[in-house]
């Protein structure tokens, strides 16, 4: 079959001045674009700059603004639309929302059965599997190097290995036009190698689109690229990287802050949070194994690992969301037997991707900022003339005050992480829990919260991250946890507090 027919089998879209506002703003503006059949764009662009609307459009998810004439259509098979109707079913969009929604409603079903609603287009599954339908989930899986997956509970995975699954099931869909966005975050080396591995293999075919902030994460095999900044396009055409870095500056070369040890008060050394042989269940299987460790005033951990090795698991466990099986012991600090976790939940600071899937998309900054003091996902009764006071300071200090007023749904997936840190702040902060708190994030963004989490570190605010290494917190951290498979490979005191 020639080439020009194969092509027809899959999706091309075109814009034509397109623009889209949300909540009387305008998010995209004036943009034009055609991705055609055999095409692999990277979309870049800092936080905010309308990536992810913009996505959502070639969806059909969101319309954009009226125009005198129609600013967007689909081809396919030979035949045009010019409303979304008739192809959405053939676009398999990943995001950030999607993996949320299983948080959400508590979808916690098999992965063989997750992968198997892609093929039936559904959230949920509508039927049982087919033998041909399980040789398209094997197939998927396969291709990920994830067939190991297949008989898990998704909400026993990490956020890596979530990702990943949700890739498989857009892959089962067999669609004919693959739209990514920022699908890299979160991901160990691991997982983003069989990524990068299957984006390459599907060179030549399929369409796909995939949206970052970073120029580490564009694949090699991508063909063209569309720069977005403050919801206009600067570049678009073919892939270049000596152009692009014009606009989006390299994380690897970004002047960091030089860091600065954490002291807490000589004579303050409370115990925060004691686990003594923790083991931990979720979905009946076991995901921390005997987990022992102190972690004091003014000290500052790492806790890292592969994808699936216990690290969110850990720290919502020293957060309080996860009990200890019997036999072992988790003690904190001002907690007596009986006394409401809450009373320690008010003094420590949470950022997390659960934390974020959590939130309703129609709550506003201002309230999800002031429910930090509450420990609470959304207020739990009117805003105190305080709760006002400490969400304002907080907003101002991370230069958030412009979000204010609006919804997290208007917010792009790195601004809503930053309103996550204005939250933890806005409690009476002694502990900071942040659990790969810079997924998602631009440079600028990345640099500014890196140099807050310092600033409290200095000032003598407990700090635990789970990371997957190291990397930039060796300078900082006084000790470090290596999980592998839910035990501790290694555990360690890197310097005095």
């Amino acid at each position: 079959m020639p080439r020009a027919q194969k092509r027809t089998r899959y999706l091309a879209v075109q814009l034509q001045r397109v623009r889209l506002e949300r909540g009387g703003r305008r998010v995209l503006k004036g943009i034009s674009w055609h991705i055609r059949p055999g095409e692999r764009w990277v979309l870049l662009g800092p936080n905010g700059s309308g990536k992810t609307q913009l996505l959502k459009v070639i969806a059909g998810t969101v319309w954009p603004a009226p125009a005198a004439r129609p600013a967007l259509h689909w081809r396919l098979y030979g035949e045009r639309y010019d409303t979304p109707y008739e192809v959405k079913e053939d676009i398999a969009y990943l995001g950030a929302e999607r993996q949320d929604k299983y948080d959400r409603y508590g979808w916690d079903m098999r992965v063989e059965k997750l992968i198997g609603t892609g093929i039936q287009r559904s959230d949920i599954p509508l039927a049982p599997l087919s033998g041909s339908d399980r040789r398209r989930i094997r197939s998927a899986l396969r291709k990920l190097g994830i067939a190991h997956l297949a008989r898990r509970h998704f909400l026993t995975l990490s956020h890596g290995e979530r990702r990943v699954v949700l890739l498989a099931r857009a892959l089962a869909a067999d669609p004919k036009l693959l739209l990514l966005d920022e699908v890299f975050n979160g991901l160990d080396e691991v997982n983003r190698q069989r990524v990068t591995r299957l984006l390459t293999s599907l060179k030549g075919r399929l369409p796909w689109v995939l949206s970052t902030h970073r120029l580490e994460d564009v694949p090699a095999s991508a063909t063209h690229a569309l720069v977005l900044r403050n919801g206009a396009a600067v570049y678009s055409g073919r892939l270049q990287r000596a152009r692009l870095a014009r606009w989006l500056p390299s994380a690897r070369h970004s002047p960091q802050p030089k860091p600065r040890r954490a002291k807490a008060p000589a004579a303050d050394r409370t115990t925060q949070v004691r686990l003594v042989r923790a083991r931990v269940y979720l979905g009946g299987r076991p995901v921390l194994k005997g987990i022992s460790l102190t972690v004091r005033s003014g000290e500052f951990w790492v806790i890292h690992g592969k994808n699936g090795s216990g690290k969110t698991t850990l720290l919502r466990t020293l957060y309080g969301d996860h009990g200890v099986a019997v036999g072992g012991t988790v003690a904190r600090a001002g907690i007596e037997p009986g006394e409401p976790l809450e009373k320690f939940r008010r003094r420590v600071g949470l950022v997390a991707p659960h934390l974020q899937a959590e939130y309703p998309r129609t709550l506003g900054v201002a309230e999800t900022v002031q429910s930090g003091r509450h420990a609470s996902i959304g207020m739990p009764g009117p805003p105190s003339a305080a709760d006002r006071r400490a969400a304002r300071r907080a907003l101002a200090l991370l230069g958030l005050t412009r979000l204010a007023h609006r919804t997290l749904g208007e917010l792009s997936y790195g601004q809503t992480r930053s309103v996550l840190f204005a939250r933890a702040l806005a409690c009476n902060l002694r502990m900071l829990l942040l659990d790969e708190p810079f997924a998602g994030l631009d440079a600028a963004t990345h640099r500014k919260l890196r140099a807050l989490v310092l600033t409290l570190a200095e000032r003598g605010v407990t700090v635990v991250v789970a990371a997957h290494g190291l990397g930039e917190w060796r300078a900082l951290a006084t000790h470090s946890i290596e999980l592998a498979g839910g035990g501790a490979r290694a555990l360690r005191r890197l310097r005095d507090a």
